[in-house]
């Protein structure tokens, strides 16, 4: 296969498999779970690909693909990728394998559905990290709304209904002004291809009005704080796999389109209003931190938690442009972008790993509620010990990956920014709070509830899930090097693209 339908062969092999799995019915369920699972399988063997045929030195797209679509418009089927965005592939297309076998045999209704479901939802997210066409990036954007409602609506617990409405008008309001944004851009250049809106010349005062149009639609994705309230209840009321999929891939959509439009397209308004977004990502990594100390609800809390840790995406995003373009310090510039990538990517693997735990718990005792729970380390010792690995991953502790990218954005912002950087430290301990008050009140302890007494360890198909998500955890936590490595170009040409001018 040629690379250069590498990335078309990524997006529809899942969707069209999905369609297939449709086609099964309702009474194949086990025919459906191995389909689902070979489609996914194969797809991530595929997008290992984008590594080996990848230029390195090169920061620009790479498996270019160009179609006329609707050119009468200028709309292309333009697809293309660099090194962010084979990240962000490849743990798409890893987590998909993860959810399925996570969530073999969790659900029994509509299995050919639930599980067609999600490889549409993985084919159009690869999209969206592949599209070089903005329209194009819209309608996926937009798509990956249908598969994620149903898997919370349909599959999901008593509220459910109520968070998959929540979930769809939050993120489809935002994106409403991103397309009004993206039809100005247009009308003024007579273009939609990412690289032609980078050159595009800009007013302060339409950079000022594109970068909120972008900034709210990418805002709700991520979650930022106060548009962050939709994510404990879609997490909450999603079934397992959902959440996984939720927090490993669908948080990461709202970093990348900040990475991809809001810098390189209005870099003076972002500079301008960058002070807000750090300001609103303190408030997330230290407000939202404190809220999830209170919680009742281990996947409330875990949602809350990721609310905390996506804010020092944004904070890493955002402080590069105070340094860059108020110090001149283009190499700090670099460190705050590569933490912010780095925890999105380290964050896919902790939050993806932490619902998984969770929802081992659920299918054998059929309760969130922390004080249900007390002992588990005496009866279930294996899963004790891979939970203890995942917590103290999201309370940062170093060789873990939740680790590094924490410590690059506070390490770029204490060169110029110290305050910045100590309130964003703070999280370091409010983290360890929760999350060690969590471990101990659910695995520490005596048994003193018979249903916990009664439950058995992981089975061979969990120690799978919770073993490749344990060896991504401490491989990025030791070893980031091959992941910097793969980013920098890109990195580096993101940097110099905000450093510029459009006035």
């Amino acid at each position: 296969m040629a690379n250069t339908h590498l990335l078309s062969v990524l997006i529809w092999l899942p969707v069209l498999g999905g369609a297939l799995i449709l086609a099964l019915g309702n009474a194949r369920a086990s025919a459906a779970r191995w389909a689902s699972l070979a489609v996914a399988l194969v797809t991530f063997l595929l997008s290992l690909g984008l590594l080996t045929g990848f230029d390195y030195a090169n920061p620009g797209m790479q498996f270019v693909e160009q179609h006329a679509w609707i050119p009468s418009y200028g709309i292309h089927y333009n697809l293309g990728v660099d090194g962010i965005a084979i990240a962000l592939i490849l743990l798409t297309t890893l987590v998909g394998v993860l959810a399925l076998i996570g969530a073999w045999g969790v659900v029994n209704k509509r299995v050919n559905q639930y599980v067609a479901s999600f490889l549409v939802l993985q084919g159009v997210t690869v999209g969206i990290f592949a599209a070089t066409d903005a329209i194009l990036f819209y309608v996926f954007f937009e798509a990956m709304l249908i598969p994620m409602f149903l898997i919370i609506g349909v599959w999901g617990g008593p509220r459910r209904i109520y968070a998959a409405m929540k979930f769809f008008l939050y993120t489809f309001l935002g994106s409403v002004l991103m397309l009004v944004a993206l039809v100005y851009l247009y009308l003024k250049g007579g273009s939609f291809q990412l690289a032609d809106l980078y050159a595009l010349p800009l007013t302060a005062k339409e950079q000022t009005w594109i970068f909120f149009a972008f900034m709210i639609a990418f805002a709700v994705k991520v979650p930022m704080f106060p548009v962050h309230t939709w994510l404990p209840d879609a997490h909450v009321e999603a079934p397992t796999a959902g959440s996984v999929i939720l927090a490993a891939i669908a948080l990461k959509i709202g970093g990348y389109g900040f990475l991809r439009f809001n810098l390189p397209i209005t870099p003076d308004a972002g500079h301008e209003w960058a002070w807000l977004v750090i300001t609103l990502s303190l408030i997330a990594v230290v407000y939202v931190g404190l809220v999830a100390l209170v919680q009742d609800d281990m996947k409330k809390l875990v949602a809350y938690s990721s609310v905390a840790h996506m804010g020092f995406v944004t904070l890493g995003t955002f402080i590069a442009f105070t340094l860059v373009r108020d110090f001149g310090s283009l190499d700090a510039a670099r460190l705050g972008l590569q933490g912010a990538m780095v925890q999105m990517v380290s964050h896919g693997f902790v939050s993806g790993a932490m619902f998984t735990c969770i929802g081992v718990l659920y299918d054998r005792m059929h309760t969130r509620r922390i004080a249900d729970y007390g002992g588990v380390a005496n009866v279930m010792p294996w899963f004790a010990a891979f939970s203890m690995l995942f917590f103290m991953a999201n309370a940062g502790l170093p060789g873990t990956s939740g680790f590094v990218g924490e410590f690059m954005v506070i390490l770029a912002s204490f060169q110029k920014h110290p305050m910045i950087a100590f309130l964003a430290a703070t999280t370091l301990v409010i983290t360890a709070a929760y999350t060690l008050w969590l471990y101990k009140r659910v695995f520490f302890g005596e048994v003193g509830n018979a249903h916990v007494a009664e439950m058995k360890d992981i089975n061979g198909r969990e120690i799978l899930v919770l073993g490749v998500f344990a060896a991504g955890t401490l491989l990025l936590g030791v070893w980031p090097k091959p992941l910097t490595d793969l980013m920098e170009p890109s990195i580096a040409q993101l940097a110099m693209q905000i450093a510029n001018s459009k006035l």
